[in-house]
């Protein structure tokens, strides 16, 4: 039998014209949430359809389009007209085509909500908004190792990590369906946007045609390979193929290096292609290798010159991993003996590079040209505040300020209490004193960290107008304490309350 042959991607030259349709039908986050309600809309982003085909049993044009372009049903010919009054264009421009007396969708358009509350879509393979390759059977003519996937958790994850300062130039590194060169195209006067997969990059060209976004400048190449070698970029961001695989199967998932040398790799060469003060951003996996520690196997990922914040969000053994992924492959669903050779070629390459296990985080370095740069890795498993790129901005920024002031310096400067930091006294009922103080962050990061009776007092008093010195004399009079003495060991809780973003510095 002769294979399927790959359906015609559709041409952006009826984007704008899909758009006001969709518009006008409300086919937006916000509608579709009210038509499915919080119970099927969240159904819809686990790939189960049931609870959506349910609510769209009506006849409004906003369900025929859920069922056209998320459901990825036939809608009859009339109802789709009813909701699409442009039909003729978008099956001539290859968005549906004709199957009988209905009409079907040839890709998944989900609607996103944008930035500043803007209204966009993100256009992906039938079958791949969600749930990686595994689900795909709707997709015929398609190798599964070139799909191109949709909005999923890692690519909102890294959206809101982003740091959206005005920026003259981004660079969207293994663009995929286009989210990430979307949320640049808002605040960067230049996106270009590259991948290995040139469907992919059909696929962002539509992304941001129908989102009436600026078209990018988009180019073929793996990491930095489309790239000039004198090109600089004010951020770089990039969810990459970042999976720890024995074979690069999937375009969209797997590195195409041994081990985790693709993230490694792509951390490395990032600073060559940073203007002075620019970002680099990005999702990763990292192994965790029999005896070292992972902080100081990404310290040596880390290019001279830069500032860098990692953060391990969660730690897989081998077992999990490749159980994760396998799924993700639809590999549970062949033969078990298929399936357990999979598995067993995991295991094996894992035990030959001595991994036990891998762990998944977000990178950020900053490049500053220090000759002393920052260097922070920890492992933080617990709830944030999104979006977090405005706190990551603040963070690096504190480091910055940290650097350029001594001991000496600290005392002279002035400090103001970060929003939304409480106290918490802990000890036994009835006890005059608490046993612990612990200051408490509902902001950002959302951390606790243990302080001593001058530090709580010192950061209850900051209001920016006393340099820290001064409060450091007063408390040592009010406690009976040497100013001499308190003030050589105040700085350490200083530096700790503001790195931590307890304290903010006032600068004038």
């Amino acid at each position: 039998m002769t294979p399927p042959r790959p359906p015609r991607l559709p041409a952006p030259d009826s984007a704008p014209a899909l758009r006001d349709d969709l518009l006008a039908a409300d086919f937006t986050a916000d509608g579709c949430l009210d038509l499915l309600g919080a119970v099927g809309y969240a159904a819809l982003s686990r790939a189960e359809t049931v609870p959506a085909l349910r609510a769209t049993r009506g006849g409004s044009p906003l369900d025929a389009l859920v069922r056209l372009f998320l459901l990825q049903q036939p809608v009859p010919q009339a109802r789709a007209r009813a909701a699409l009054p442009g039909l003729d264009g978008y099956l001539a421009d290859g968005w549906l085509t004709r199957d009988g007396a209905d009409v079907r969708a040839t890709v998944d358009v989900r609607p996103y909500a944008g930035d500043g509350g803007a209204d966009w879509w993100i256009v992906s393979d039938l079958g791949c908004a969600v749930g990686g390759a595994g689900g795909i059977g709707s997709a015929p003519g398609v190798d599964r190792a070139d799909l191109v996937l949709g909005v999923g958790g890692a690519s909102t994850t890294l959206a809101g990590l982003t740091v959206r300062e005005p920026a003259g130039s981004a660079l969207d590194l293994g663009t995929g369906s286009g989210i990430q060169a979307l949320h640049a195209s808002r605040h960067a006067t230049r996106v270009t946007a590259t991948d290995v997969n040139p469907r992919a990059l059909h696929f962002a060209r539509l992304t941001l045609a129908l989102s009436g976004a600026r078209e990018p400048d988009l180019r073929s190449g793996s990491l930095f390979e489309p790239v000039g070698a004198d090109e600089r970029f004010d951020l770089v961001v990039s969810n990459p193929p970042f999976v720890i695989s024995p074979a690069g199967r999937f375009t969209y998932r797997d590195g195409a290096m041994g081990g985790d040398d693709l993230c490694a790799t792509l951390v490395r060469q990032a600073a060559d292609h940073l203007t002075e003060g620019g970002w680099c951003q990005l999702l990763a996996n990292w192994q965790h290798v029999e005896g070292q520690d992972w902080r100081e196997r990404l310290s040596g990922w880390v290019p001279a010159g830069c500032d860098a914040w990692i953060v391990q969000r969660e730690v897989q053994d081998v077992a999990q991993y490749a159980e994760l992924w396998l799924r993700d492959g639809g590999d549970h669903r062949d033969e078990p003996a298929a399936y357990a050779a999979r598995y067993d070629a995991w295991l094996d390459d894992f035990e030959r590079a001595k991994v036990n296990g891998v762990g998944f985080g977000w990178i950020t370095l900053r490049r500053t040209g220090s000759d002393q740069p920052v260097f922070t890795a920890e492992e933080w498993p617990h709830p944030v505040e999104q979006p977090l790129g405005p706190h990551i901005a603040g963070w690096f920024a504190r480091q910055d300020f940290l650097r350029r002031h001594d001991d000496a310096d600290l005392l002279e400067a002035r400090f103001t209490l970060a929003p939304e930091v409480v106290q918490e006294q802990v000890g036994m009922p009835g006890a005059e004193d608490p046993e612990h103080v612990v200051l408490r962050s509902a902001r950002g990061m959302r951390r606790a960290t243990e302080v001593d009776t001058v530090g709580a007092g010192f950061a209850g008093v900051c209001d920016g107008t006393l340099p820290a010195g001064r409060i450091v004399d007063a408390i040592a009079q009010l406690l009976g304490e040497d100013p001499v003495v308190l003030r050589d060991r105040t700085p350490a809780a200083i530096r700790l309350l503001v790195g931590q973003g307890f304290l903010e510095p006032v600068t004038d």
